[in-house]
């Protein structure tokens, strides 16, 4: 990268812009995998989407790939070349009550959104943690807490405001840019810099919901409960567990530290009484070490999966499953049971169909509609292990798992693509093949690279 462009950046951009060396771009990197590590040429701080289409054109001119490192849990991949921009600067939204529209900004986050709704008894479709950054997490579709009774998040998106590689600024909505726009809701990256959303949301005050835990004693019956108990669920109701070996550490709840426990989450939409007598089923499955399931305010929709929010090295691999019956259930526990002893801090099943499963009247590019589960395995958070022993873990128990593997899951599932395939898979095929061509009609150069060993989300 020459001189003359990092001068021109640091003339026309309002933001920081930084080269390696300088004080304060190890920070303006820095994101929640401190696994990761972005050595690019330049970084550059966007302050507005005047920023955005200066670096843009700039980098156009001389040929530099730019790629977007945003809010939230980022991108899994070290970017390694050309210019990063950054969007944590670029916060803020507001809410028209009337329209039941959220405005966001490009690096909000979902508790800004959550908070700023409430008070007009409304709510965003958002994911498990209220730490993840709105845009990129909606451009990869979004599986949240209420997927089945809502759908994919992206589902919610109204329209986006795009700094493209032509260095234009566009509104990709239903009726302007459609192909774009399309492309936004699911294809996650590659198509340029989105700067704003804006983003519907539903009347929602209160829920039936939060999470209970059961020792590892009990695990294999409260699954074999959970499993079964899916199977006659209303789209009102929305579920997942997960297998958590938990260190013993202070900030864990005391009946939980140290331990191998199985949580069950659950989120019902309507009445209190009708939720709590659907979830009567798992309560009576086994004595429950904590049980924090109840009514809740909607705006405390994060603390039903309760992720943690602070930055650590992390390493993860997700899919998506064809079925769950009681021949996969015997089979996971065999491979990720609390009897095994494998590195792996938390082993997720999210019970899906229901609104999951219908695409938007207009068409979207979200993959995965067709599973009936996510499985997601998270490895124990010590670098030393992400080449070879999590890796190894992990196909060990896939192995096993195999007949149940779906061949179709959802980009913000992929863990970065690096399990060979994993790319392609992220969507049905004609939907790869189309996301291809919205890509090459708005950047034919290939500016914002986006695929394997060249991440750019997007956002």
């Amino acid at each position: 990268m020459t001189d003359t462009l990092i001068d021109r950046l640091r003339g026309e951009v309002a933001g920081p812009v930084l080269t390696p060396g300088d004080e304060g771009y190890d920070e303006e990197l820095s994101g929640f995998n401190l696994a990761v590590t972005h050595t690019p040429d330049v970084v550059v701080g966007l302050m507005s989407e005047a920023d955005a289409v200066a670096v843009v054109r700039a980098a156009a001119e001389t040929g530099t790939p730019v790629r977007v490192l945003a809010t939230g849990h980022g991108i899994p991949n070290p970017m390694q070349d050309g210019i990063v921009v950054t969007t944590k600067r670029m916060t803020g939204v507001s809410v028209d009550a009337e329209a039941q529209v959220a405005h966001i900004a490009a690096g909000t986050q979902w508790a800004e959104v959550i908070a700023a709704a409430a008070p007009y008894g409304l709510a965003p479709i958002t994911g498990a943690s209220d730490a993840v950054g709105c845009i990129g997490y909606t451009l990869g579709g979004g599986l949240g807490p209420l997927a089945r009774t809502y759908g994919f998040s992206s589902d919610w998106a109204r329209e986006f405001r795009v700094v493209t590689a032509a260095g234009e600024v566009v509104t990709a909505s239903e009726t302007e840019h459609p192909d774009l726009f399309w492309a936004l809701r699911g294809g996650k990256g590659g198509f340029g810099i989105v700067t704003a959303m804006d983003f519907g949301l539903v009347e929602l005050r209160t829920l039936y919901g939060g999470s209970v835990f059961f020792d590892a004693e009990h695990i294999a019956s409260a699954l074999t409960t959970w499993a079964e108990w899916t199977n006659a669920l209303p789209e009102s109701a929305n579920s997942s567990v997960v297998i958590l070996r938990l260190p013993p550490l202070e900030f864990i709840p005391e009946p939980l530290r140290g331990k191998t426990v199985l949580s069950v989450r659950f989120a019902y939409i309507g009445d209190a009484a009708d939720g709590k007598r659907l979830f009567q089923p798992i309560r009576d499955a086994a004595p429950a070490l904590i049980d924090a399931v109840g009514e809740m305010p909607a705006s405390d929709i994060a603390l039903i999966h309760n992720d943690p929010k602070d930055p650590t090295p992390s390493w993860d691999r997700g899919l998506m499953l064809d079925e769950l019956d009681a021949e996969f259930v015997a089979a996971f526990l065999d491979v990720a049971g609390p009897e095994q002893q494998i590195p792996l801090i938390a082993v997720e099943l999210r019970h899906l169909g229901g609104a999951t499963e219908r695409d938007v009247p207009e068409g979207s590019a979200v993959g995965g509609r067709s599973g009936a589960c996510t499985l997601t395995m998270i490895g124990v958070p010590d670098p030393s292990l992400f080449e070879k022993v999590l890796p190894a873990t992990v196909d060990g128990i896939l192995g096993r798992l195999e007949p149940w593997v779906g061949e179709e899951t959802t980009v913000n599932f992929s863990g970065g693509f690096d399990l060979p395939g994993s790319y392609e898979r992220s969507w049905p095929a004609d939907t790869f093949a189309r996301l291809a061509d919205v890509r090459s009609t708005y950047d034919p150069d290939t500016l914002f690279p986006f695929g394997p060993r060249q991440e750019n989300s997007g956002s």
